[in-house]
């Protein structure tokens, strides 16, 4: 146990009652914090009993290069994969370490199974090749990153490392704006624990919280911490509410699917959220009817949708406009990393616009059905109409089954009661691929009155090749042909530049 929490002993000791506003029925069990007064470089967190663990791996970390070992404690997250043939789904266990620190960390992992030929640290921009050793292997980050190590090629026994920084200065227990659970396993009467305007949730490292958090109507609000979610409902749901933060969190396989869920909200900032599921409608971060959405560094491996964007469904109304996803990781075993623009309002048409995607890693994308392939997907239906997106500095690693982007202008039965009204204004910037299996993006304006306008590209790189419209190629081919895209006649101004062609455009 790392001492960096020491001075909360008095509610992290086990059997603690926790008292805080608004938490009246909520009980935990923890474990204790050794005293200690110098500031750490490294803190780890126990994790409790009663969760579930896995035994494929056995990790340790340390500060670099000459700290003590230490020895962390494996978490379950579980995995989804669908079988095509039949529509069922397999769930697997899985395996996850977390730890803060300041400088660098050394991180030993031994696979505990053996017959390791192969490692891999990915995302692979990061350039991590580790010293392998028989079972173990090593390697450094020289800052918090979230990654995830892969033996021998394999997609569900692999180990996800999720690190931070070390918080400088945590909440106090004592603080009348903070609802504090420390380490240990919390329930809450009723399976949800409702966070009133101007308060704070911190879940502490190693604190267990198995109750769905809920921001209702509420203003200047936050869920904070690095302890984990684990609710037998979705995560955290977020309605009505503005100016709320959802910081360092793990959540866990929601049994109720959704990761989070954001609707008619305003100012929802998203910090390094951290979010595994394997349930049907296992969506990461869905968010509609909403304006002024933030998702910067969030690591989301999801049986569905990572990161939905949608307009009008169920009982929240509005346009979605202003959302901003960075510097995030995204793995969906089930449908679309990114997927915008399925649900909306035919009575009362809305838009979903300024829409900003910067410095993501897509690390996979398998889904056997073709309505709903792509690693980013455009697909307004419900009378929507989707404009004014950016999407920029995105690596694609080579993903099970999929298409690196689909944008069709659609009437999908299933879920909707109208044709989306178009997408217009899509502006691509610096997208790299690089594998074998990807299926042929597709673009499809429905018809001429719903069609597809001003899609640009520039410096689209497909396996270390700039695709542009001055590329060489035969006069007669299309610039789609030499990358095996398809679009048709509903499409108006497809363009491909290089970025000095972009440039030279820009200054003109």
């Amino acid at each position: 146990m790392n001492p960096f929490l020491s001075r909360r002993t008095a509610l992290q000791a086990a059997g603690a009652t926790v008292l805080a506003a608004g938490l009246s029925g909520l009980t935990a069990t923890a474990a204790r914090a050794d005293d200690g007064n110098a500031a750490p470089k490294l803190v780890t967190y126990p994790r409790p009993s009663t969760m579930p663990t896995n035994t494929s791996f056995k990790v340790r970390v340390r500060s670099a290069p000459d700290g003590d070992w230490q020895t962390l404690d494996i978490w379950r997250p579980q995995l989804e994969e669908i079988n095509p043939a039949t529509g069922s789904g397999k769930v697997y266990n899985s395996s996850m370490v977390y730890f803060d620190f300041q400088g660098s960390a050394e991180i030993e992992v031994t696979y505990l199974k053996g017959g390791t030929t192969k490692a891999r640290v990915r995302p692979d921009t990061l350039g991590i090749r580790p010293e392998l050793l028989g079972d173990t292997l090593r390697f450094t980050l020289d800052e918090p990153r979230d990654v995830v190590v892969q033996i021998n090629d394999e997609i569900f026994d692999c180990l996800h490392v999720l690190t931070n920084h070390i918080d400088p200065n945590p909440p106090s227990a004592d603080d009348p704006d903070v609802l504090y659970l420390g380490p240990g396993v919390h329930a809450v009467t009723g399976n949800v624990l409702n966070v009133p305007s101007g308060k704070t949730l911190y879940l502490a490292g190693g604190a267990v919280l198995s109750a769905q958090v809920y921001f209702k109507d509420v203003e200047k609000a936050a869920v904070t911490g690095r302890g984990v979610i684990a609710s037998p409902y979705n995560g955290i749901l977020c309605e009505g509410s503005r100016n709320i933060r959802i910081e360092d969190v793990i959540v866990l396989n929601p049994r109720g699917g959704y990761v989070t869920t954001v609707g008619e909200c305003q100012n929802v900032h998203f910090g390094r959220l951290r979010g595994f599921s394997s349930r049907g409608n296992g969506d990461g971060i869905d968010i509609f009817s909403s304006s002024s959405v933030v998702i910067d560094g969030c690591f989301l491996r999801n049986s569905d949708d990572c990161i939905a964007i949608y307009a009008h469904r169920w009982d929240y109304y509005g346009d979605t406009t202003d959302i901003t996803v960075e510097n995030c990781t995204l793995w969906a075993d089930v449908a679309h990393p990114v997927n915008i623009g399925t649900h909306g309002n035919t009575d009362a048409p809305e838009v979903i616009e300024n829409l900003v995607f910067k410095n993501l890693d897509i690390l996979d994308h398998r889904e056997p059905q073709m309505n709903y392939q792509g690693c980013i997907a455009l697909n307004p239906g419900d009378s929507n109409l989707v404009k004014n997106v950016r999407i920029e500095d995105v690596r694609i690693e080579d993903f099970r089954w999929g298409q690196v982007l689909n944008m069709r202008v659609m009437d999908n039965t299933k879920y909707n009661t109208s044709v989306g009204r178009g997408i217009e204004d899509v502006y691509i910037k610096n997208l790299t691929y690089t594998g074998t299996h990807a299926n042929p993006s597709v673009f499809v304006g429905y018809d001429e009155e719903h069609a597809i306008k001003n899609v640009t590209f520039e410096n689209l790189v497909v396996n270390g090749r700039v695709i542009a419209d001055s590329m060489q190629k035969p006069k007669w081919y299309l610039t789609t042909d030499a990358i095996q895209w398809y679009y048709n006649e509903h499409v108006q101004n497809l363009t491909f530049l290089t970025t000095s062609e972009a440039e030279a455009a820009a200054a003109s």
